[in-house]
This record gives structure tokens, C-alpha cells and sequence, in this order.
């Protein structure tokens, strides 16, 4: 079988695609794995927040038009840019190993996050990062950054910013790992849902293709991707809602810790669960809705309307 990869014209999306690609063609059922490079509405207007446009979603809505035109096979993504709830008609039909999950502070010199200059101006337009960025350090300043990793790592050394923050698995994918100084622990600064994972999605009724896609799934990540995703849904969250989850299995057992926190950095909601990872998605579940007793519906409400 021939699969074509819808895929994002950026460093990284190429990159991404090629990986899969290199994955696909080691399948016995799989002759040829081919590229098709697609400009989406996300990429091309730079001048707005996600919010202000439709969000993440418009990074993927091209590349399942041309799967539903017949144009494409495949399209694959970062899930942590995949929205909690999919299109009708599609799936996540693999979930690969996961990459650093980490955000990663790339500042000019290596300068460390407590050396920066008071009222210093970080580049970032995750609404998750700035807010816990402003807990620890509240007096930063964080400003909208939008474009490819190039694009953000000129702006830095141009000196339109004193920091920015990246993904370290993006930097990491592109050989551009040496200009982070410094990656965050997941005590510091919680990642996105899926943050570092690659997912596959096609139609969801190409039953064969999924079956041969099913073989790249990572059963460990799998777990850890759906507790964290059911955060996001359970809470109605979008892409850009400053929501953190992060999800680890041992011995069959996993622990969650999820957070809810105010762009200011000041009002936060934070818990975790632990239980049986073959029930991953119900844990997520539950902590999402012990998130909502605690005041994170409400506490959202009140952010979304700020940016309306």
C-alpha cells in the first residue's frame, strides 16, 4: 500500500512527516510512504492570536480536507495541537513513542530564568505557559509569539525579546537543542496534554489503513495521551486554554496532575490521581471533574471571557 502524508510546510511538520514516513515504510504492508506539503490558515495569518482566529483546529483543517477529498492518506500531528475532540469522521489512528515533554526557556547568552532582568519580555502565546511562567516570576512581562521555530528564535536574537519559551521536543526534532538554557521540570511548569507525541490521524472508517497504522502505536504513551486528552475534553477546554496535564506509568500504575491556572499567574487549581493505567482515560476523567468541583469551569469562564 502507498500512504500519502498530508503534512504542514514548516521545519517541524516536515520533519514530523518524514519521521512517520521512515516508520511507515519498514511496514510489510506498506510499499511507498509519499509527502504532501499543504499551506494551512494557521501558517499564514501571523498577525492575530489563535484565539482571535478559530484556534489550533486551523493547523489541521486543511490536511483533513485533502484527506476527505482523496488527496491524502494521513496527516500527523503534535497532539498537544490536536483539539480534545475530533472532527467527525476522523481518528487518531496511532500514537508514537513520546518525545521530551518538557517546555524548554531559550534566552540570548543561556541567561537563566532567576538572572532575567526584572519586568523582562518573554515571548510566548501559550496562555498554560504564561501562567505558570508568572508563578515563578510574577513580575515578567510575556508578549504574543507566533510563527515557526526559526521565525521565534530570530525574533530572540534580533532582541524583540529577552526570552522566549519553545517545546524541547520541537528544538530538540530540529538539532536546535543547543539553544535552550533551561528545561522546565514538570514541577515548574506543566506541560500541554500530549506534549511531545506524534499522532496519526486518517478517516475513521478506512478500516485497513488503521489496522496497519495501529502497529506504530507505543501502548505506554497511548495511556498517558488519553488521561491527559480527557482532561482537556472533560473541561471543554480549547488548545490555547491555559490547561497543563502530564501523566506517567509505572509498574502498570499511573499518575496524573493536572492544572487550571489564571494567565496572571495568581489563582490556580492543581490536583492528581493515581489508579490502574488500563483505565487511563477514566482517571483523566475523574480528576477533570474534581477540577471542576474545585472552581476550574468557572475559572476558565472568567479567562474566555477576557478574551472575547
Amino acid at each position: 500500500m502507498k500512504i500519502r502524508i498530508a503534512t504542514r510546510k514548516s521545519a517541524l511538520a516536515l520533519w514530523q512527516a518524514k519521521h512517520v514516513a521512515a516508520e511507515l515504510i519498514k511496514l510489510p504492508d506498506v510499499s511507498e510512504a509519499e509527502l504532501v506539503p499543504m499551506s494551512t490558515k494557521g501558517d499564514e495569518i501571523l498577525d492575530r492570536s489563535l484565539q482571535k482566529i478559530g484556534g489550533k483546529g486551523l493547523f489541521i483543517k486543511e490536511l483533513e480536507i485533502a484527506m476527505q477529498n482523496g488527496m491524502a492518506d494521513i496527516a500527523v500531528h503534535s497532539m498537544k495541537d490536536v483539539p480534545a475532540e475530533m472532527s467527525t469522521g476522523f481518528c487518531i489512528a496511532a500514537t508514537m513513542t513520546r518525545a521530551n515533554h518538557r517546555d524548554a526557556l531559550i534566552t540570548n547568552g543561556g541567561i537563566q530564568l532567576n538572572d532575567l532582568a526584572k519586568n523582562a519580555l518573554v515571548g510566548s502565546s501559550s496562555l498554560r505557559r504564561q501562567a505558570q511562567l508568572k508563578m515563578l516570576r510574577p513580575d515578567l512581562c510575556v508578549k504574543p509569539l507566533r510563527g515557526n521555530v526559526d521565525t521565534r528564535l530570530e525574533k530572540l536574537e534580533n532582541g524583540d525579546y529577552d526570552a522566549i519559551i519553545l517545546a524541547a521536543a520541537g528544538l530538540e526534532r530540529l538539532q536546535l537543542e543547543n539553544h535552550i538554557s533551561h528545561q522546565f521540570s514538570p514541577t515548574e511548569m506543566l506541560p500541554a496534554a500530549a506534549q511531545g507525541v506524534l499522532g496519526i490521524e486518517c478517516l475513521e472508517d478506512n478500516i485497513e489503513l488503521r489496522r496497519i497504522l495501529k502497529s506504530l502505536n507505543n501502548p505506554t504513551t497511548l495511556q498517558t495521551t488519553n488521561a491527559e486528552r480527557a482532561i482537556a475534553r472533560v473541561l471543554k477546554a480549547s488548545c490555547q486554554s491555559p490547561v497543563a496535564a502530564f501523566a506517567t506509568v509505572k509498574d502498570g500504575a499511573l499518575e496524573l496532575t493536572a492544572l487550571v491556572a489564571h494567565p496572571n499567574g495568581r489563582e490556580t487549581i492543581k490536583d492528581s490521581i493515581n489508579g490502574d493505567a488500563s483505565e487511563a482515560e477514566q482517571l483523566g476523567e475523574m480528576l477533570a471533574f474534581c477540577l471542576i468541583t474545585s472552581g476550574a469551569r468557572e475559572l476558565l469562564d472568567s479567562i474566555e471571557a477576557l478574551n472575547e
